[in-house]
């Protein structure tokens, strides 16, 4: 965890400031400290034993490439990633979230924006659970953390 606050205090003000105005509310923001925990801890940008770059744990087959071809986002991930300046294609995502962890939060936004209900209130934890189950589809869930990941995520945001 000990990169999260570097992420939301630094990095969450400069990546939403390449997205629409609605993709920032607390629920957003919420669920992405979530998701970075579960996934890395805000630790590990290359996934271990496993092919997923950045703190959110993208694959480039994966989250990358959903986010390119989304037509609800295509169109902002093109816009984002010209802001980026690298190209517009899943290999050049998956090689820049590694180190560019605004494009990461960028991305993992715009894959949360892609699923078709509203993002979990504070105490939705299951909601969220689902949520992320849908669009990270993990191989090896670990439901055991996800709570007290989210109780933090809405915590940090709300504080």
């Amino acid at each position: 965890m000990n990169d999260m606050q570097r992420i939301y205090d630094d990095v969450f003000p400069e990546a939403f400031d390449l997205l629409p105005d609605k993709m920032d509310t607390l629920a957003a923001r919420a669920m992405l400290l979530a998701i970075g925990l579960q996934e890395s801890r805000f630790q590990h940008r290359v996934q271990i034993g496993g092919p997923a770059h950045g703190y959110y744990q993208f694959e480039q087959g994966g989250g990358c490439a959903g986010v390119i071809r989304h037509p609800a986002v295509a169109s902002i991930t093109r816009k984002v990633c010209a802001a980026r300046d690298i190209p517009v294609s899943a290999q050049s995502i998956y090689a820049n979230i590694v180190d560019d962890d605004v494009l990461a939060t960028c991305c993992a936004r715009l894959l949360l924006y892609t699923l078709p209900s509203a993002l979990p209130k504070q105490n939705e934890r299951d909601k969220g659970w689902a949520q992320y189950m849908d669009a990270w589809r993990p191989g090896m869930p670990h439901r055991n953390t996800w709570d007290a990941f989210f109780d933090l995520g809405w915590r940090t945001v709300i504080a």
